[in-house]
């Protein structure tokens, strides 16, 4: 498989997702299969595994897996439409455990065609799928001021946000915006007292980037159906890089959790709540020896559910 990509919280994902080696299981963010390649071992001659990624570089280096793993399969899609496959393949109900390692992978950060990082100047792109929409460029060319402020704030918890955003809208006024550095030196220049240890752009790509991929909607409708794919004792393990992924998953768990609302002080058993899952073990971070060694690793934040019979 092309491209290098360290998985991050590898053992302990695989540990909280408690495989059954006969089971079937759900990669809903293949990458470039770390994750996948060590379930895969972890499973019998019955279990399976079902990769999607929105990616078609993503899907090209999971065929490759596929063709070598029978018990293996990948799908060109994204995460809001995991049930639709699930139905399709008659995987609804049954799934022993999904797995969802969000945001960005190190080769899509690294290829600088892929217009993800500030640090390497290419066509500001952003896509995660490459094969169709709006990129960042066409986004930027067009939108209002008050539109780009919006989502570096709502996205990018950007404080510049309407500085930055004023200053994109001059800058395309004098030439089009088409390049990655262009876009970080614009942004730079609108943020004359930085935050130590980052770069000034850091927050307004992040930002761009959710919005062009509508990251936080593909995981709301997500784990809105997740309940309904996993069977009983069913695992969702799911690995976060910022606060609002991380707010989002938290939440669907809580509530989950909690089931039905009634009446404080009524009288009612824990069936007739209707849960539907149960939050397991304290939220992980990765240890500092990973950290270490893969210091993209640092913000990562892995929650895991069991669904409830």
């Amino acid at each position: 498989m092309t491209g290098i990509h360290t998985p991050v919280l590898l053992e302990e994902s695989l540990e909280a997702l408690a495989i059954d080696p006969d089971g079937i299981y759900l990669d809903g963010t293949f990458g470039r299969g770390g994750h996948a390649c060590a379930l895969l071992a972890r499973l019998g001659a019955g279990g399976s595994l079902l990769g999607l990624d929105r990616d078609p570089q993503a899907v090209a280096a999971g065929s490759t897996l596929a063709r070598r793993d029978p018990r293996f399969a990948i799908e060109h899609m994204p995460i809001s439409r995991m049930e639709e496959v699930a139905r399709r393949r008659g995987l609804f109900g049954r799934v022993s455990g999904l797995l969802l390692d969000l945001g960005v992978s190190s080769p899509q950060l690294e290829a600088p065609d892929r217009g993800f990082s500030f640090s390497l100047d290419g066509p500001l792109d952003m896509r995660m799928d490459t094969s169709n929409g709006q990129t960042a460029a066409q986004w930027l060319a067009q939108a209002k001021g008050e539109e780009i402020a919006r989502v570096l704030w709502d996205y990018g918890e950007e404080r510049r946000a309407g500085r930055i955003a004023r200053a994109i809208v001059r800058a395309r006024g004098e030439r089009p915006l088409v390049t990655t550095c262009a876009l970080g030196q614009i942004v730079a220049a609108a943020s004359p007292n930085r935050e130590p240890g980052k770069h000034p752009a850091t927050r307004t790509f992040q930002a761009i980037r959710i919005h062009i991929n509508r990251e936080l909607d593909e995981l709301r409708v997500c784990l809105a159906n997740v309940c309904d794919l996993l069977t009983a004792g069913g695992r969702l393990v799911v690995i976060s890089f910022h606060s609002l992924e991380d707010r989002i998953v938290k939440r669907v768990i809580r509530n989950e959790a909690r089931g039905d609302r009634f009446p404080r002080g009524l009288p009612v058993t824990a069936q007739e709540t209707n849960a539907r899952l149960r939050s397991v073990g304290k939220p992980v971070r990765p240890s500092s020896p990973e950290v270490a060694a893969n210091p993209r690793a640092r913000s990562a934040l892995m929650r895991v559910a069991e669904r409830l019979a």
